[in-house]
């Protein structure tokens, strides 16, 4: 940080500025030294459920190119990197047998990080479970928390010497609802009520013995919390009744689509319990699904509330075209202004932007630059509300672009391209954009420049 810029910022001193991938996305390898299936692996053959038939099969070849991948992190100066481990690479079979390679590939890609002074926040979980375990019956097996909880302890043991930041999961409710409601992202299933909510209970219970495991392994102050999606929905003025509104609203139960809500993926793991609405809701599943130490498990103290914002999806569509990415989302900038003070409120921890960032359609121009001008200012302007948060007192600890390299994009497949550093698939070449250049400065003033 350039302690003359610091003045003139409003982030705090301590703010970590990173940004984020995931294993699936952009390792590839997925056939070798011992890496099992993952759920990603099997759903990407079925027809029609990726854009062009596409896979992470090999995605960015990460795994051997992670050296070339972390000295550009360097260069973009980077402070910190989030990454997820590969589940079926640690545990090919989900669980039981240990695969050395697949661990040991971690360790190196730590220590090249702490060697260029970037700090590693890990994920253990975004998305890609081992597909053995999906065969036992996978997130509706009750047994499926303490398979995580081991998983979880493993490697705490192996990389809790060096590694301090954790996050559990990435996007609970999205695994929920996309991949075990609407079908669209693996394993492509669409649950019924009462198996629906066990499947919540059951990533509640991994997510809270997690913590625990990753608290107990970690040889240091560990920082603990997991990426939660849920939508803040934006106020239409900062008027105290347009704020409560839009706050009551973002936090109810609506029992015609209760897939995304709070009172399934937030609120037990901070208040302790299910609310009377999910109670009312599911009936005697609840009871029969919840044993008497669950609830206490489930709530384990986090250290900071993680968020991934992109934008409000109460308003999905356009109404008078405004801008919106290739992915067809909205910008609203606004919300990481008024995301992170509802989300404090609501939960009294420290609020960190854990994924933010622009689709694009970009490519290596002529001169050989990419120049994604869109991608800046998308950044400059969601910074620039993150700031206002900041200046007015929430605890922020950091900010995650996603993503670090443009990547497999889930059911979208290659096409959308979110990096700050452009990846010809073909090739493997990798081009820092015009956005990674903006970013250095951001870092290097500590974000005084915007």
């Amino acid at each position: 940080m350039n302690p003359a810029a610091s003045d003139a910022s409003p982030f705090p001193q301590n703010f970590l500025w990173g940004s984020a991938t995931a294993a699936y996305q952009i390792e590839g390898a997925a056939h070798e030294d011992g890496r099992g299936l993952s759920v990603w692996d099997v759903f990407c053959t079925r027809q029609g459920k990726i854009a062009g038939g596409q896979s992470g099969a090999v995605a960015c070849d990460h795994y051997h190119r992670w050296a070339e991948d972390v000295a550009l992190m360097k260069d973009v100066g980077l402070q910190s990197y989030r990454f997820s481990l590969s589940w079926p690479r640690i545990l090919p079979d989900g669980a039981g047998r240990l695969n050395e390679a697949g661990l040991a590939f971690y360790d190196r890609l730590v220590d090249a990080l702490l060697a260029a002074s970037i700090e590693p926040v890990v994920t253990l979980f975004h998305w890609d479970l081992p597909h053995a375990l999906h065969c036992r019956g996978g997130w509706l097996n009750r047994d499926i928390a303490g398979w995580f909880t081991d998983y979880a302890d493993i490697v705490a043991r192996r990389l809790g010497d060096r590694v301090t930041r954790w996050c559990t999961l990435n996007e609970a409710s999205n695994v929920g609802s996309l991949g075990h409601h609407l079908g669209i992202h693996a394993p492509g299933l669409s649950l019924a009520h009462r198996d629906y909510f066990r499947l919540v209970h059951h990533m509640n219970l991994a997510h809270g013995r997690a913590v625990t495991a990753l608290r107990a392994g970690t040889r240091g102050p560990a920082r603990i919390g997991q990426a939660f999606t849920q939508n803040i929905n934006l106020p239409k003025s900062s008027a105290p009744a347009d704020i409560a509104a839009a706050t009551a609203e973002a936090f109810s139960f609506p029992a015609d689509k209760p897939w995304w809500s709070s009172h399934l993926w937030m609120d037990p793991l901070f208040t302790g319990d299910y609310s009377p609405e999910v109670r009312a809701f599911y009936g005697d599943i609840v009871d029969d699904a919840v044993q008497s130490a669950d609830l206490r498990e489930i709530s384990a103290p986090m250290d900071y509330a993680g968020w991934n914002y992109y934008m409000d999806w109460a308003q999905p569509e356009q109404s008078g075209g405004e801008p919106v990415t290739m992915m067809k989302w909205r910008v609203q900038p606004e919300g990481l202004y008024w995301g992170p003070k509802i989300l404090h409120e609501r939960t009294g921890l420290p609020v960190v932007i854990l994924e933010n960032g622009l689709a694009s359609m970009d490519w290596v121009t002529t001169d050989g630059t990419v120049p994604d001008h869109f991608r800046i200012d998308h950044m400059r302007r969601h910074l620039r509300e993150l700031g206002r948060a900041a200046a007015e007192g929430v605890p922020l600890e950091g900010y995650y672009y996603w993503s670090f390299m443009d990547n497999f994009e889930w059911s979208a497949g290659y096409t959308p391209r979110f990096g700050l550093v452009h990846v010809d698939y073909a090739t493997q070449k990798r081009t820092p954009k015009a956005s990674a250049a903006f970013y250095r400065e951001v870092i290097r003033t500590h974000g005084a420049c915007l």
